[in-house]
């Protein structure tokens, strides 16, 4: 097991907890602050020293991480179909979405200078959290990834989609997942590597508990 296979499981973690929490939120309404917070904060790490700091550090990054550790291993091992559907199908669309954003190389300057001025917003509020920093991630999507030739379809309950919040958080989630995904492509990640390197990826994965 390479030290590379390790970072892409952290990357790989990343991207499934977001598919993880689109398909909670999207059905629930609500989701939990302690695995979206660390999601969020990633969006603004762009300048990380390892990829264990783009998730709180050596010390916070497997708990952030937890929940889509324990996604990935169910995904990539004997336990598929205990997986909700429509997280492998979010999870997978994230991948697919920044495949395609790389290939369009004036959009990433663009999305670059709104994380920038998203950061600045930051010092104005307590948390990633506040309503106005959804707002403004949710608004950097729907500017920059909305635009794309592929765009992500969220099902759950109308009831709660429909909600202008809840409806940020989604976008603001899904921000954070094709930063995974980006980070997983950067780390030499195929969607490949998920299916024929499923053995490596899991011992890689079991290391880390």
């Amino acid at each position: 097991m390479s030290s590379r296979e390790k970072e892409q499981t952290i990357a790989l973690s990343a991207v499934f907890q977001a598919a993880e929490l689109v398909s909670i939120l999207a059905k629930t309404g609500q989701v939990d602050n302690a695995s979206l917070q660390p999601m969020l904060d990633s969006i603004l790490m762009v300048n990380a020293a390892s990829t264990e700091d783009v998730y709180g550090g050596q010390w916070d990054c497997q708990s952030n991480l937890a929940l889509g550790r324990k996604i990935s291993r169910q995904a990539l091992g004997k336990e598929r179909s205990s997986v909700n559907p429509d997280t492998l199908r979010y999870a997978l669309s994230m991948i697919h979405l920044e495949h395609k954003l790389s290939k369009t190389p004036d959009m990433l300057p663009v999305i670059g200078q709104k994380i920038a001025q998203i950061e600045q917003k930051k010092a104005h509020y307590d948390s990633v959290l506040h309503e106005n920093m959804l707002a403004s991630i949710s608004g950097m999507y729907q500017d920059t990834l909305s635009k794309l030739s592929f765009r992500i379809q969220v099902h759950g309950d109308s009831r709660f989609l429909q909600q202008p919040q809840v409806a940020n958080q989604v976008r603001a989630i899904l921000m954070s997942g094709i930063r995974a995904a980006m980070l997983w492509r950067q780390l030499g990640g195929k969607r490949w590597h998920l299916i024929f390197k499923r053995k490596a990826l899991l011992n890689a994965l079991e290391s880390r508990n």
